[in-house]
This record gives C-alpha cells, structure tokens and sequence, in this order.
C-alpha cells in the first residue's frame, strides 16, 4: 500500500498510461501554442470555473495554466452545495452572470435538466466510453445533448473514531468494526446502542445526514419516473423516517449537529460523534475539520449493502462567452488522470472508467485515517451499489423540505409527528 503522498510517482506514472487510453482535452507537456484538440484561443482569456465545498482542483488549475499561458482561471468555491444552486438558477434565470463553468451537483442536476438548452452540448469523440454510464445517463437530455462532464461518484463507507470505540470497550481495527457495524441499517443502530451504553458521546452526526445514506437506497423515493409525486405516499419513505428518527431520538444515537453547519464544524475537533456515514469525498473534509485529532479510520462496510451520495458533474452555459475553451478545460479536470489527483487530494472518487480500473487508484492509502487504504474500500464500496435511485426534477426542493422537516424534530420545534404534517404540507405546495 501507498500512501496519498507516497502515491505521487505512480499516479504520475499511471497518469502517462491513462492519457493513452483516454484523449484528454488539454495540451499538457506541450507547447502552449498548440492547438487543443477541444478548442483553445490564441489571444489571453480568464476562464470563471465555479464550484462548491471540495472538488480538490487548486493544484490542478496551476497545472492548467501552467502549459495554457493564454488562459487565466479564476475560480469561484461556494462553501454550500445548497448556495452554488440558488447562485446558479438566479443567474440562469437572469440571463447573465454565470461562470464559464458551473459545477453541478447530482441532485439538482434533474431540475436542470428542463433547461438543457441553457447550457452546452459537451459531446465529443475525444470523451465517448470516459465515465461510468449511469454517469453519463443522468446528464444527457431527451436529445441526446451531453450538458454535465462527470467529476466524482459518492460510493460510501462508514468513518468512526476508533480511540472512541476502545474507550467503549468495542473493538477499533477497521475489520473488526466492519463486522460490529454488520451491513444493514438494523444492525448499525443496534451497534450505536450498544456503543451509547459505555459513551457519552453520541454515535452519528445527525438525523438529516443518516437520512441521505438511507434515501439513496430507494429505488424512487420522491418522484416516479410516469413523473408523479409520490414523496408523501410511498411506504418507504414514511417507514425511513419513522427508522431514523427512533434511532436518532429516541434511542439517542444523533449529535443533532447538522452538516456544514459551524456547529457541526466545531464538532470535530471536541469528540462530537463516534461514527458518520462517509462517501469518498468526505474523508478530506474530515481530515480538514479534525485536524490534529487522532483516532479516525474507515471501514469498509455500509448499511443496506451500498449507497452512493453525491457525485458532480462540470457543465458550460451557453452564456459563456468563451465555450470552446471552457469546454477543453472542463474535459482535461475531468480526465481520468486529472480524477486520481483529485482523490488524492480530496477524496473525490473517480467515475471514470479507466481511473476505477487502475491499481494505482486502488493502493492509495489516508495516513490521517490510521493509514486506511481508501482506494480499495471505495473500490469495493462502489462495486457494492445496487440501486441508482430515480430522481426527477423535484428531487432537491422535496428533499430539502424533508431535510427541514427532519431538523424540527432535532431541535425540539416539532414532534415527528407534526413535523411529517409540515413535510406533507411543503410537499403539497410544490405543486
């Protein structure tokens, strides 16, 4: 095993391999002036690329500009998934305003997708059979116009404090906790009680976050795909609810510290919770939040078998006043290539069919996590998903108001019970 800085020379070395199996759109290692085979300009241009909480491309837009001298690339990070989207559907809306390239989170791409002609077709013979193809489904249009160039998937696994688990008498090798955490949800609560019966501290973050590992694992929990809403009918999502509000509230087991909050933030850095479910892309937030704190690990293990959270795609408005350049520049960031450094720095998990495949990928390991070997885990983890759920255009906005919902019951202002009314409600305004 490797570990991410380690790793540096064979992801180097992978990385010449893969730029032969896949045509990536930059000029990299060459002469600035040559032509690109996606496009570039021949006089100086900035380039806005925009993107929110941790896409890991600082380094890589360096590498860019150092091999593209005509282009300056600004980059715009908003610190929320929920604030890149209203800045971008205000600005769609106004018609002006948005970045060269705007990242795109895999649960309100649906809403975008009603507006594809609002961004430009990325097809190209240089990127055809990149990315998983579920991946690529998800952004084509009824067209057949490919808006959104896949970055990450979420595959997820479980992270946990293994210092806090032998405080509890539980046992902290990542094979051992596997087992104890079992692969149903049943059984991940019923190690949190028995994790809370020798603790103090609480065993998960918060109900809203279980939730979204929980979701993703029906197959249309909000919308069907006739285009009926049927977030307020369908059996199992009354019956998730009713699971992790018992296990959060009743049993104890939530931190009621929501995600990204500072609360939440702070959290990490004062034995805020035992355990969280953790997709490839939160193991650097984590890193970063918990800096100096000792103890995490991964295990490669996950409720109801496998979930896949999150996952982003880079898209170019047709607003744009450079969409050629924008688009060689969204295709080198998502290069397989380019994927592997952005997991190493971040997390990221590639969804690219040539990055799965590589061993390098596969060897890297996290010395933060007590050297767990993420590349492998996540592997497994993506291999274990069984279901890509449906999510149609008003995917985000019902979830949301259940995400809502769910922080009424946490913070007291609401019983369950009222507070599924509300949901119930919210979901009926939408229309």
């Amino acid at each position: 095993m490797t570990t991410r800085t380690q790793s540096l020379k064979a992801l180097s070395a992978v990385a010449v391999g893969l730029l032969a199996l896949s045509a990536c759109g930059s000029s990299a290692g060459a002469d600035s002036s040559a032509p690109d085979p996606l496009g570039t300009t021949s006089g100086p241009i900035t380039l806005k690329l925009a993107t929110f909480n941790q896409f890991g491309y600082e380094d890589l837009i360096t590498e860019y500009m150092a091999t593209h001298s005509n282009i300056t690339i600004e980059h715009k990070k908003a610190a929320t998934s929920n604030e890149a989207r209203d800045n971008l559907n205000t600005r769609l809306a106004a018609g002006s305003g948005l970045s060269d390239i705007e990242a795109v989170e895999v649960d309100w791409l649906p809403e975008l997708m009603q507006y594809s002609d609002k961004f430009v077709d990325l097809t190209s013979p240089e990127v055809t059979g990149r990315w998983l193809d579920w991946k690529v489904k998800a952004a084509t249009d009824e067209g057949g116009r490919l808006i959104g160039y896949g970055t990450d998937v979420g595959p997820e696994a479980i992270c946990y404090r293994g210092d806090l688990f032998e405080k509890a008498g539980l046992p902290s090798d990542r094979e051992a906790v596997a087992q104890l955490l079992g692969n149903t949800w049943d059984s991940y609560f019923a190690a949190g009680r028995q994790f809370a019966a020798k603790s103090e501290v609480p065993w998960f973050d918060s109900l809203g976050a279980t939730w979204q590992g929980m979701v993703n694992q029906i197959q249309a929990a909000y919308e069907s795909p006739a285009g009926d809403v049927i977030a307020t009918t369908n059996p199992e999502v009354k019956q998730t609810y009713d699971a992790v509000v018992k296990a959060g509230i009743t049993d104890g087991l939530s931190a009621k510290l929501q995600q990204w909050s500072d609360d939440w933030v702070a959290s990490f850095q004062d034995n805020g919770f035992a355990t969280m479910l953790c997709p490839g892309w939160m193991v650097g937030v984590i890193e970063g939040n918990a800096k100096g704190v000792k103890g995490w690990d991964v295990a490669n293990t996950f409720p109801g078998g496998g979930g896949n959270w999150g996952g982003s795609y880079l898209t170019v408005p047709t607003q744009s006043e450079h969409q050629a350049e924008a688009k060689a520049f969204a295709a080198w960031l998502t290069a397989p290539e380019q994927q592997i450094k952005a997991f190493q720095k971040v997390g990221a998990f590639p969804s690219q069919q040539a990055a799965l495949d590589s061993p390098d990928l596969a060897s890297v390991t996290v010395p933060f996590f007590n050297d767990a070997p993420t590349g492998q885990i996540f592997a497994d983890r993506a291999k274990a998903v069984t279901v890509s759920p449906f999510k149609g255009p008003k995917y985000f906005p019902i979830n949301d108001a259940m995400q809502q919902a769910l922080t009424r019951v946490e913070d007291g202002s609401a019983t369950p019970e009222v507070s599924w009314e509300k949901f119930v409600a919210d979901v009926q305004a939408l229309g």
